[in-house]
């Protein structure tokens, strides 16, 4: 008789991963589910083991572990090979082997949520594909609450991730999303590395009309936190600078 399976569980990180100053208590951005969820969990698939060990000594710190946190079982998500968008099967398989060996599986990434603007998205196929059970945890989304803080369109946004590099793709690329947001009445939302923050904001004001409406949210879920909303014209008229060492989520609606 085949003995029944685990779950996948995606368990939401903080946001503040690498910012500099005091570390927000988790009861404040997290539920308290979550975190009687993941002290539970003894086996994780992570997007970094390292900063997975650090979470789950916040946890610990608030819910008791379910054992040591150095013989919890934490296997990182392995990287695609070079022009391939996912990793091997075989490889997801192979990570999926305690669920279907019948033990709930967390799934976390360095912040957010799990397979969202992160990598996981095929570990969660892969599950799907085994009839594991896939289980998604409320948690903090940059992108949703940066959307939700914009007052720009939520009915119809896209995540476009990161935008190219070199100034004239850039310029290209940032002009041909203004035109798509435009002609659907659709919001685009886009990261950053942050310490190319402020030549983001640049090359926006740069290439984007003057009467589009651009938004910058860094910091969420952080006493720091902040969203500006405004016309790229109101930008250039009063600007603000961004810091380098936090993240930020931007956003764009053509008018």
């Amino acid at each position: 008789m085949t003995p029944p399976r685990g779950s996948l569980i995606l368990v939401p990180n903080t946001l503040d991963f690498g910012i500099a100053g005091e570390v927000s208590d988790i009861r404040d951005v997290l539920p308290a589910t979550v975190i009687r969820t993941a002290a539970r969990l003894t086996h994780w698939v992570a997007e970094n083991a390292k900063t997975t060990r650090a979470f789950l000594k916040r946890v610990d710190a608030v819910e008791p572990l379910a054992q040591s946190l150095q013989t919890l079982s934490i296997v990182e998500l392995p990287r695609p090979q070079k022009g391939a968008r996912a990793a091997p099967a075989a490889d997801l398989s192979r990570l999926l082997a305690p669920a279907l060996q019948g033990t709930d599986l967390g799934l976390i990434s360095e912040a957010g949520l799990p397979a969202v603007a992160d990598p996981g998205a095929a570990l969660v196929q892969a599950a799907h594909a085994a009839a594991i059970r896939v289980v998604a945890l409320s948690g903090p989304s940059s992108l949703l609450l940066a959307l939700a803080a914009s007052g720009l369109n939520g009915q119809s946004f896209a995540f476009v991730g990161y935008l190219p590099i070199e100034g004239t793709e850039r310029g290209a690329r940032i002009r041909e999303l203004e035109a798509l947001s435009r002609r659907a009445g659709q919001t685009q939302l886009m990261i950053e590395t942050p310490y190319r923050n402020e030549a983001l904001l640049g090359a926006l004001l740069a290439h984007l009309q003057p009467t589009t409406r651009l938004s910058v949210s860094c910091g969420l879920t952080t006493v720091a936190a902040f969203t500006r909303t405004d016309t790229v014209q109101g930008w250039k008229a009063a600007p603000t600078a961004l810091p380098s060492d936090v993240p930020a989520v931007f956003a764009l609606l053509a008018a």
